[in-house]
């Protein structure tokens, strides 16, 4: 099958790619710079890879028009909340116009594609009701949730009015290797590195408080799943099912390495827009045969292992 993927040599995308190719797809990757070009150094000669922004769309339309994909995968887009604020038109026009755009180029040339789109937990805001799923409201506390609910919307919309294959999924906290280590981007992540550089351990709110995590290879074989098995117009969450406490998370660090938790004040600006408590059920997704494989322990072993073996 002829995939093309945004954000391809990203954390999610690249590690999906390295699951895909064991079925020999003919995969496109579109990305904005090379910045991330040895994520899929080992992959290169495998794939091709065209320098697009997802912003630009005339470039975008080039690409849809050239190679004609059977599947879009769209995952290219800002991932910092923070940063949302700072720019807020920036983030409107990589997480929610680009979205638009693709819709409408794939309707505007009546392309057979189903159209995949990456989302993110934040889209919910502070839930009123644990577990959530995909029936829960939502409520963003960020301009970069809001886009992300926007593009949802665009893909529902589209399959609804035109009949477009569109389908959304939601990610929790995801972590593990590639992934990068900005504490406001991915903390799991962060507080990992933090943990292999032997730094001090910074959680906020003594660590009463738990998160959704799930490891990026359970991350990728759900997208697989959903690729094959979803059903047009749906929105799937990919998670564990399982409360990981922060405090629990910070001891899980000191006994594999030999850091030490430092417990730190909740910055003012994370207590206006932090999620709060979050567990998802994933239910729907184990439907159709999926389930995820790795501990949160193994996890942070390997990508552990990952920091070491790439001496970051």
């Amino acid at each position: 099958m002829k995939i093309l993927i945004t954000g391809g040599m990203g954390f999610i995308g690249s590690n999906l790619i390295d699951l895909l190719l064991q079925e020999k797809h003919n995969i496109i990757v579109l990305t904005k710079s090379y910045s991330k070009k040895k994520n899929i150094s080992h992959i290169r000669d495998k794939i091709k890879v065209e320098k697009v922004d997802i912003t630009n769309h005339r470039k975008l339309s080039n690409i849809i028009e050239q190679y004609k994909p059977e599947m879009i995968i769209h995952l290219a887009g800002e991932t910092s909340h923070s940063k949302s604020f700072e720019n807020p038109l920036k983030d409107i026009d990589s997480n929610a116009k680009s979205t638009l755009f693709l819709l409408e180029k794939i309707r505007e040339m009546q392309l057979k594609c189903r159209f995949i789109l990456g989302s993110t937990f934040i889209v919910i805001g502070k839930p009123k009701k644990l577990p959530v799923n995909e029936n829960s409201p939502c409520n963003p506390t960020t301009i970069y949730g809001a886009n992300r609910l926007a593009g949802e919307q665009y893909c529902k919309i589209y399959h609804e009015v035109y009949g477009i294959d569109t389908i959304s999924f939601r990610i929790t906290n995801s972590f593990g290797p590639r992934e990068q280590i900005v504490a406001k981007k991915n903390a799991i992540n962060f507080l990992i590195h933090q943990a292999y550089r032997g730094e001090k351990i910074t959680i906020f709110n003594e660590g009463k408080f738990f998160r959704d995590l799930i490891y990026i290879s359970d991350v990728v074989s759900a997208i697989k799943i959903i690729m094959k098995k979803g059903k047009s117009g749906n929105l799937y969450w990919i998670s564990s099912n399982k409360k990981t406490w922060f405090y629990k998370l910070g001891n899980m660090l000191e006994k594999l390495t030999n850091a030490k938790i430092k417990f730190v004040e909740t910055p003012r600006y994370t207590k206006k827009v932090d999620v709060g408590n979050f567990v998802v059920d994933n239910s729907k997704l184990r439907s159709l045969g999926w389930k995820p494989k790795i501990s949160i322990e193994e996890g942070i072993e390997k990508t552990l292992k990952y920091f070491k073996d790439e001496k970051i």
